[in-house]
């Protein structure tokens, strides 16, 4: 099934250096606390992205990684960021380390007009990877000085740095392993190549391992092939486990001989030595003192406390759920929610914000280094479409996606092309239903050209499901988990409303007369008819999406998670058959 996407974006990189000197001004113009520290991990990463996207494209125009030019001097920039926010955090946010403005001119100039591919570091936007682990897990290794760091892009580049600074070397050289998404390999320049050659330790940075595991492999074949031995490599993965069930024999014997350094976001936060590293610290001044320990309700627990019968839980997906708890205070319950470090956190928490002043959402407490926190709303339910006027129900998701449409615009290219959906659809289509589905999938290519002339791109909500609204106990209607799903890693990414306006229709069951409704507030707030075809091609689209999602959901659920899966697999299998039965381009 084609479910996943990497999030990528074409930038200036005038525009690319102006963001991080923006960025580590911020930090400079901060007191010692936690929000300077985080601002400079938000330099950390706009650092990293362009040491990432100007070595791509070196790549790109050799075909093999060298560590030449600006790479070697923007890269040296990143170490000495590394070890700002290395100092800042040992120091309990304490130490200023801040690069002065001239030493990041000098690292930055000189860099082509080219465009550059700036990929999303995903752990940093997702899965609550935090770069101090890296350092902190290099400090603790026993790796010295004398360690040549190997960063894989993308998020390595960061995560090398960090690794840099805990062993106190200047030694980092990123590389991009490319090839099938299971059997990566390197391509290096002989003289990068004779480099790892070198003498001394190896140590490996990304996150993962995956499913495959073959970014670690590629890296961990070509060291053995220089003849470097086991003991001097150290890996540093985000997590403790082996690679998944796509790896190579080759892969495991490797990543199993050599040594590995993880320190989760548990170990680092949740279970910090010092009181100011702790999440309970970082939310205080947004909500007031704890009154309870933190309760996480990640990976599918938050269920237990919205739905009180097991048999009645929806699905959930716990690999890809972000971190979450219930901070209990005297004012009341908050939700921590995990929404990304740096800039991409800050751009989400503004659009929480914006919702919220729009009463769409939960009210915002605010962001501490990486978390979202809004308030919990103790007695509301999820919603039950059958116990809502549909027409009701209607009216309220109407002003809901028509508020988004209209708020928040975005360019061309952030999420996947018509051509690409028609590909993830006929791939789908045929693996779920068979071939017939895929030539009836075949009868809209045509009509894309058309259907994509007047597309509007917006910063969809991609998460329309019933459990992702509360009814209050006045009536009111709200939206929950409304600020990433358009930026998720998946495939579908920004959309025209009429994406929604699909999902709409297939979720909350707002066909017929609520369709029209639904279709008619939209229109009212933006302005313009949505195009009924492309809504018709969308909800094929959406539904084939979702039937592959849920179906990869599956395959690594546990049996009574899997069960649930199973139900939506044949949900979302059977709204795409009526739907290729019944709709053709008009």
């Amino acid at each position: 099934m084609l479910v996943y996407g990497d999030v990528r974006r074409q930038a200036d990189p005038d525009d690319e250096v102006a963001r991080l000197l923006d960025a580590v001004e911020t930090a400079r113009g901060l007191g010692p606390g936690l929000a300077r520290h985080a601002a400079l991990v938000a330099a950390l990463i706009a650092a990293g992205e362009l040491v990432q996207g100007v070595a791509d494209a070196a790549f790109r125009e050799t075909g093999r990684d060298a560590h030449e030019g600006a790479t070697v001097r923007l890269t040296g920039l990143l170490v000495r960021l590394a070890e700002a926010v290395w100092a800042s955090w040992r120091s309990g946010f304490a130490v200023d380390a801040v690069p002065d403005r001239a030493e990041l001119a000098r690292a930055c100039a000189g860099l082509g007009p080219a465009p550059l591919e700036i990929r999303l570091p995903e752990g940093f936007a997702f899965y609550a990877v935090y770069p101090e682990a890296y350092a902190a897990s290099a400090a603790a290794s026993g790796g010295g000085a004398g360690t040549t760091v190997i960063g894989l892009r993308s998020i390595g580049t960061s995560l090398g740095a960090m690794v840099a600074a805990g062993l106190g070397t200047a030694d980092l050289v990123t590389v991009r392993p490319v090839g099938h998404p299971f059997r990566r390999v390197l391509r290096l320049s002989e003289r990068l190549r004779d480099r790892f050659g070198a003498g001394g330790g190896v140590a490996v940075a990304d996150e993962g391992p995956g499913l495959s595991g073959s970014s670690f492999g590629a890296v961990l074949c070509e060291l053995e092939g220089r003849g470097i031995a086991a003991d001097r490599v150290a890996l540093f993965p985000s997590h403790a486990g082996a690679p998944g069930h796509a790896a190579s024999e080759e892969t495991r014997r490797l990543f199993g001989q050599a040594r590995r350094h993880v320190l989760t976001f548990d170990d680092l936060v949740l279970r910090a030595g010092r009181p100011e590293h702790r999440l309970e610290a970082w939310l205080a001044p947004l909500v007031g003192p704890l009154s309870a320990p933190l309760d996480e309700i990640s990976g599918g627990a938050w269920r237990a406390r919205s739905f009180g019968d097991r048999a009645a839980w929806p699905p959930a997906n716990p690999m890809q759920e972000r971190r979450k708890f219930l901070a209990r205070t005297a004012g009341g319950t908050w939700l921590a929610k995990f929404v990304g470090l740096g800039a991409e956190g800050e751009r989400k928490v503004a659009r929480a914000q914006g919702l919220h002043a729009a009463g769409f959402t939960p009210e915002v407490a605010g962001f501490c280094h990486g978390f979202l926190v809004e308030r919990w709303m103790e007695g509301a339910t999820p919603l039950a479409p059958g116990r809502v006027d549909p027409l009701r129900l209607a009216e309220r998701v109407g002003d809901y996606l028509g508020f988004r449409a209209a708020a928040f615009p975005c360019a061309h290219g952030r999420g996947a092309s018509l051509d690409a959906l028609w590909e993830m659809a006929r791939h789908n289509a045929a693996e779920a239903l068979g071939e017939a589905a895929a030539r009836a999938v075949d009868g809209w290519r045509d009509a894309l050209p058309r259907l994509g002339a007047g597309l509007r791109p917006v910063e969809t909500d991609n998460r329309l499901h019933p459990w992702e609204w509360l009814v209050q106990p006045d009536g009111t209607i709200l939206k929950t988990d409304a600020v990433d799903h358009h930026a998720a890693h998946d495939l579908v990414g920004c959309q025209d409303i009429a994406w929604d306006l699909a999902g709409a229709a297939i979720e909350l069951g707002l066909v017929g007369a609520a369709g029209q409704r639904l279709r008619a507030v939209v229109a009212r707030r933006i302005g313009r008819e949505p195009d009924p075809d492309l809504i018709a091609w969308l909800e094929i689209a959406y539904a084939a999406f979702q039937l592959g999602a849920a179906t990869m959901a599956g395959h690594s659920a546990e049996p009574e998670e899997r069960a649930r899966l199973d139900g939506e697999v044949g949900r979302y299998r059977r709204h795409l058959a009526a739907r290729l039965r019944v709709a053709s381009p008009s």
